[in-house]
């Protein structure tokens, strides 16, 4: 192809949050990368703009926080419209409110400050797979241009070009049922939320500039084909036959529609080809979830990925992306597959809406829905011992201020090493990690900067006193655990060998 050449290790396509967050977390784990992504400029619209508990403690884990000014918080969210309270043991309980805008926006100024290669204006055309490298063929305002990388990832949306281009299998079904959505203007009606009327749904919500966000369903009403974003005009009919009120002297500011269409990828690994967010899988997006399921895809990606190109990952490192994050995915999948029934339903749906809401009143189900909306929940088969935190994400943990810097297990994981935590006071933490790669490698500070950091919890803090030895990947997830506060009669080498180092 005649134009430019430009050779990389990893090919993000798609400039998104989750092409973002994921080409962050490449650069903080030492690889190159050139993002392509076909906008001339950053999204303004607001869309998605709900991130759970999880996604939240993820941005905390780098730092990313200071950026986004006192988004606002609300405990409530709901599961298929009905209530629910989304309150749980995590720093950051419950759901907020972050225009899409202001987190792309953020993750952008992060991953170019960390030396990632953003190109706006390049459309994907083509994509090769050599079986020794990827070559993406993008043609941008300059002409074409070929990039070659170790690795492509696609991150570039439910009508992912990638996914097309390289014929991938996306099985599952399509809308069944369509939500109409409009950022409006000059408008006034009432505030709903998710108000069932005899025919379909109506939900409204006033933002504090006075735009009103405006969503609505008819009942029985089958989504058309679409190539392009609904009129107004469809809007506003639809919301008058549902509700009865007049919306068409509102000046519309951006409008879409969305339908229960459940895809996912059989693969999200296809070679030297992955797949992360909306081009992995395909869901009707209510209450933000598959926003925050394609910034977690990138998160676990990331610095598996970073780990392959540079060469330090064990063989299997990478391929624990597709086994973890499917199951995930499928999970999440499912749940949203109930909401949609139950909120999108007519009125031979109400008998289980009011069973749902009886079950929601039970501590144990509220909580357990509550995990699985906020992302919390998650729990990798990682295997190592038995133990509660294994699989889990580290809950935040107060630490004892140390050479590596930070007071918290959330500070010392911002460096994207992850991190060992022993007891005070024990024995050489080199000889607890003994039995696998020399630890003088991989525990910190490493000759490359990339050592383990290694702190104690801070006595002082209620529930750490006697924590024993736990050893943490850069995503935050438990690889491996002791409750003793003496090292175990067998190091954890073979964690230390599966996710730090592949000698």
């Amino acid at each position: 192809m005649p134009g430019d050449r430009l050779d990389t290790q990893v090919i993000v396509v798609g400039a998104g949050p989750v092409g973002l967050l994921l080409a962050g977390e490449l650069r903080l784990g030492g690889a190159h990368v050139v993002v392509l992504e076909r906008r001339a400029a950053p999204t303004t619209d607001s869309r998605a703009s709900t991130l759970h508990a999880r996604t939240m403690e993820i941005l905390d884990s780098r730092g990313l926080l200071d950026g986004i000014p006192a988004p606002p918080n609300d405990p409530r969210g709901h599961f298929a419209g009905i209530p629910l309270d989304l309150t749980l043991p995590s720093s950051f309980p419950g759901q907020w409110k972050v225009p899409q805008s202001d987190t792309e926006r953020l993750l952008g100024r992060w991953a170019a400050g960390l030396g990632a290669e953003i190109r706006r204006g390049h459309e994907v055309r083509a994509v090769t797979d050599t079986g020794e490298h990827v070559e993406a063929e993008a043609y941008g305002d300059d002409g074409p241009v070929l990039v070659r990388g170790t690795h492509l990832v696609a991150c570039d949306g439910e009508d992912s070009t990638v996914r097309d281009l390289i014929g991938a299998d996306f099985p599952g079904h399509d809308a069944r049922r369509e939500l109409l959505r409009a950022d409006v203007e000059g408008i006034e009606v009432p505030d709903r939320r998710f108000e069932r009327r005899p025919d379909g749904l109506a939900i409204a919500a006033r933002r504090p500039d006075g735009v009103t966000r405006v969503m609505v369903h008819e009942h029985g009403a089958r989504p058309p084909h679409r190539t392009g974003a609904p009129a107004f005009g469809e809007i506003t009919r639809a919301w008058k036959r549902v509700t009865g009120e007049d919306i068409g002297g509102g000046t519309p500011l951006w409008v879409n529609a969305f339908g229960d269409a459940a895809r996912q990828l059989a693969h999200y690994r296809h070679g030297r080809v992955l797949f992360a967010g909306d081009a992995a899988h395909r869901q009707l997006p209510i209450g933000g979830q598959a926003l925050n399921l394609g910034l977690q895809d990138a998160f676990n990606l990331g610095w598996k990925l970073a780990a392959e190109v540079t060469g330090r990952a064990h063989p299997e490192l990478l391929d624990s992306y597709h086994d973890e994050r499917h199951t995930i995915g499928r999970r999440v999948l499912s749940a949203i597959e109930a909401q949609a029934m139950l909120l999108l339903g007519g009125p031979e749906v109400e008998p289980l809406r009011a069973l749902v809401t009886e079950l929601i009143g039970h501590e144990d189900v509220r909580a357990h829905l509550a995990a699985t909306i906020s992302g919390l929940d998650i729990r990798y088969d990682v295997g190592g011992p038995s133990h509660p935190l294994v699989g889990a994400r580290l809950p935040q943990t107060p630490l004892v201020a140390s050479a590596s810097g930070g007071t918290t297990s959330t500070e010392l994981l911002r460096s994207g090493r992850g991190l060992l935590i022993g007891p005070g006071g024990g024995p050489d933490p080199w000889r607890v990690l003994g039995g696998g790669p020399d630890p003088r490698r991989v525990l910190g500070p490493a000759p490359d900067g990339r050592g383990i950091p290694f702190a104690t919890p801070d006595p002082s803090h209620p529930g750490t006193a006697g924590t024993g030895w736990t050893l943490v990947r850069p995503d935050g997830h438990v690889v491996w655990a002791d409750p003793s506060d003496t090292p175990p009669h067998e190091g954890p080498a073979q964690a230390l060998t599966r996710w730090f180092d592949r000698a």
